[in-house]
């Protein structure tokens, strides 16, 4: 498994926040889609209100 950075910004009562987390997958794809989870679960957010805008390796 690889570490990637995840980047991007979600959807809060104050408006968009952004955010910066870092995720262990097998690759880029994953790594999205397990922001997505993590979001979703910590802030019962759906993934229309979680915008990716970069993965990158590390």
């Amino acid at each position: 498994m690889s570490e990637f950075t995840v980047r991007g910004r979600f959807k809060s009562r104050d408006g968009w926040q952004e955010f910066e987390t870092e995720v262990d997958a097998e690759n880029e794809d994953v790594a999205r889609e397990r922001t997505y989870a993590n979001f979703g679960g910590r802030y019962s957010l759906k993934r229309t209100q979680i915008e990716v805008e970069e993965v990158e390796a590390r």
